[in-house]
């Protein structure tokens, strides 16, 4: 992919890759609802397409207001839930269960699952502008069926614009207290982007904002090694938010952390993501073996190991099969 060297120039090269490679389709910002911070038209045709006959029932129990009724429960309940709850259990309406996206399972034994799970519909919508206080806007924003799981914000070097100047829009500008931006209620993680660095935060609290880098590490170093395909950063968009990875991550990765102090939303780095993945596939195919990984300390060993083990316990190899029976 050739390099351009200005912002709006990155943002299409990721718009591009996420459109034509990455399996997301293009959002309309203007139809964002500000106030409930999620995309209504997206959500609603999710809801007819996968469970017509659920969105029937609801049409009986509302009528001509079924559209809007269904919209503000499932943002009440995200509210009071949090959107990771609502994304993996659903929610149920006056009896009506409904579903707000399908994961894949970890078997093919049931087809209509698979169905299912391809009916997912992963947005990928830029500048939107989601406060009713100002006009302010996100670069991007990932949502899965009007959704949204991810805000991001764009800088390039070229421009004077680093990394660090995303962190500090997101530390500055970013109010925790709007709706887009309220912890678990939406977007679950905000990323800092440059064409040579990645930063993730799950949680705004204004200057208090804690960044962790989200990066591939170089020759044992920090940062990213050269790319000569394009971007150092392209393996963002073109593996971690790509289909297939981003919805296992919604699925199985991120999850509520709480003790008796405080709460908060983990999302696996990307020395984590990759060794359950590379562990996972060997196993797959190898019926499992001994391997050793080297984190160093501090980098999250125990989140390492329980989700490795989650994975493990019901893995299946190419025929369907248990790889482990204990």
């Amino acid at each position: 992919m050739p390099v351009n060297h200005t912002e709006k120039g990155f943002e299409n090269a990721i718009e591009e890759s996420l459109l034509t490679k990455g399996g997301y389709v293009r959002g309309n910002a203007d139809v964002f609802n500000r106030e409930l911070a999620l995309d209504p038209e997206t959500l609603i045709e999710f809801i007819k397409d996968s469970q017509p006959k659920e969105w029937q029932k609801l049409v009986d129990v509302y009528g001509t207001e079924v559209s809007n009724k269904v919209i503000r429960y499932i943002a009440k309940e995200c509210d009071q839930r949090g959107m990771l709850d609502v994304l993996r259990k659903g929610l149920t309406d006056h009896g009506v269960k409904i579903r707000l996206a399908y994961f894949k399972p970890a078997s093919g034994l049931n087809p209509e699952t698979i169905s299912l799970y391809s009916k997912n519909v992963l947005t990928m919508t830029r500048q939107v502008h989601y406060s009713q206080k100002n006009e302010n806007s996100v670069d991007v924003l990932l949502s899965i069926n009007g959704l949204p799981v991810a805000s991001i914000e764009l800088k390039n070097p070229f421009t004077k614009q680093t990394v660090d100047n995303a962190i500090k829009q997101y530390q500055d500008t970013r109010d925790p207290n709007e709706p887009l931006f309220k912890f678990k209620a939406r977007t679950l993680v905000h990323f800092a982007v440059d064409p040579d660095l990645v930063f993730m935060t799950t949680r705004l609290e204004g200057k208090k904002t804690r960044f962790l880098p989200f990066n591939l590490g170089d020759n044992g170093g920090k940062g990213n090694p050269p790319n000569p395909n394009g971007y150092k950063t392209s393996y963002l968009w073109e593996y971690i938010w790509s289909r297939e990875s981003w919805l296992d991550i919604l699925a199985r990765f991120i999850h509520v952390q709480k003790d008796d102090k405080s709460e908060r939303v983990v999302f696996p780095r990307f020395h984590q993501l990759d060794a359950v993945r590379k562990l996972i596939a060997d196993s797959r195919s190898a019926g499992g073996k001994n391997y050793l990984i080297q984190h160093s300390a501090g980098s999250g060993k125990s989140n390492t190991i329980a989700w490795l083990a989650h994975r493990l316990a019901n893995l299946h190899d190419e025929q369907d099969k248990l790889v482990f029976d204990s």
